[in-house]
């Protein structure tokens, strides 16, 4: 049922009341530098907040045979993160309303050189309304709206008349591993949403990602007589020429999937990653490199994975020194699938509701080329999954920040969409 227009000023303005201590929120996310393999203490935090605020709180491991076993898992590797997943709670006093995942991740990707950020990655300044710092924007902001959307609630008395789970993942940034671990543990609701970065707008469907890692050999020889050996990373060169070739025939396909067809360069494959060689007057005798490739929504990621890497190891056989030691090409990360959601759920109309009493506009949506978890809820629970979130900059790159004040009116609107969502009752 849509909200009174009484209790609608009453959440709004809870918000309001209530962002200061959302912004402190954040800064505190903000100075845990929770990067791949170092998110313990970020979960332990989480915990703890968690429990405090009267959630019924579950920390479990990820369970490797499980992940791995299941097509929408990705391979561990050494790095994979040990930190465990958070989910806190709530349970109403009777169930009347639709229940509901909030979701968010705290791992962050890695600040690259200090000395070229003009703000402190973990100090979280707020220069003109924004709020730098690495995982500002990406998405720690939204972790801070999942917590302050529900004590606004909390403010005014009132709290979901419906079972609410607050998951708290990491692997966002490399596997999408924690988010498919909370469904295999069997956390579930009639819709999810994910304050994901999106200027205030909807993630109508998002395109799958692969990760792998390819080794490729050479002939190591002193350098005066380097024409007798066979140098590593030059085939490597040769050989991501061949990768490309693949990208530029995957867009070339765009106008076949109709939520990608309006992108200018929907599939993105980049060299992330490369290392090689022992000695600089050495022929290098091997090279290693990163590929992170996106996969049209629909599309099965082993196999799109095995169309790649046969193009690859064709191009392979037919280059003079590749031929003699093919390259080996290995998964380290990425197996997800793209999702659509298609227009018309509840949940979408929902939201819209609240987005448009919040901001006076209609609610537009837009498909991203980048990974989000929500494929996890809209491709394995099956149920409507909105990623919605605030306005954020510079993701993964230098200076990354989040708008405040987008982060208030989406707090806004995420409090009015888990009021009619899930119902009310007195706390």
């Amino acid at each position: 049922m849509p909200l009174s227009a009484d209790l609608k000023e009453k959440i709004l303005k809870s918000v309001d009341d209530g962002f200061d201590e959302q912004t402190a929120y954040l800064k505190t996310l903000v100075s845990f530098a929770s990067q791949r393999g170092e998110e313990v203490p970020m979960q332990e935090f989480i915990y703890t907040d968690f429990a405090e605020r009267g959630l019924t709180m579950d920390r479990f491991a990820m369970d490797e045979a499980a992940l791995t076993a299941h097509e929408g898992g990705a391979p561990f590797s050494a790095t994979h993160s040990k930190a465990p997943i958070v989910v806190g709670t709530h349970h109403p006093k009777e169930a009347k309303g639709r229940s509901l995942i909030l979701q968010h991740h705290l791992d962050v990707v890695p600040i690259g050189p200090r000395e070229m950020w003009e703000h402190d990655p973990y100090a979280a300044e707020i220069v003109d309304g924004w709020m730098y710092g690495r995982g500002a924007g990406d998405m720690k902001a939204g972790a801070s709206a999942n917590v302050y959307a529900l004590e606004a609630l909390k403010r005014i008395g009132l709290q979901p008349a419906a079972t609410v789970h607050l998951q708290s993942v990491v692997e966002e940034e490399s596997t999408g591993n924690g988010a498919m671990q909370c469904f295999l543990r069997g956390y579930t609701a009639e819709a999810a949403m994910i304050p994901e970065p999106s200027n205030m707008t909807l993630a109508r469907g998002a395109l799958g990602v692969l990760w792998f890692e390819v080794l490729v050999r050479g002939f190591p020889t002193h350098v005066s007589v380097m024409g007798t050996g066979n140098n590593a990373i030059d085939s490597a060169y040769r050989l991501m020429g061949a990768l490309r070739e693949v990208e530029e025939k995957w867009n070339a396909e765009k106008d076949q999937h109709p939520y990608c067809a309006h992108m200018e360069h929907p599939i993105n494959l980049n060299i992330g990653k490369i290392e090689g060689g022992d000695w600089g007057s050495s022929v290098p005798a091997w090279c290693k490199f990163q590929v992170r490739v996106s996969i049209y929504p629909g599309q099965k990621a082993q196999d799109k994975l095995k169309e790649i890497v046969d193009h690859a190891l064709a191009f392979a056989k037919q280059d003079p020194f590749l031929a003699q030691n093919l390259p080996t090409f290995t998964q380290n990360g990425f197996n997800s699938e793209g999702f659509i959601l298609e227009p018309g759920s509840e949940a979408e109309e929902t939201l819209g509701r609240a987005h448009e009493a919040t901001f006076g506009t209609p609610l537009e949506s837009f498909t991203t080329p980048a990974y989000i978890d929500a494929r996890v809820y809209a491709l394995y629970n099956k149920i409507p999954v909105l990623n919605y979130g605030p306005e954020g900059r510079l993701s993964h790159g230098f200076d990354e920040c989040v708008n405040l004040e987008s982060l208030r009116r989406t707090t806004q609107s995420m409090a009015l969409f888990i009021a009619e969502w899930c119902g009310t009752e007195d706390i």
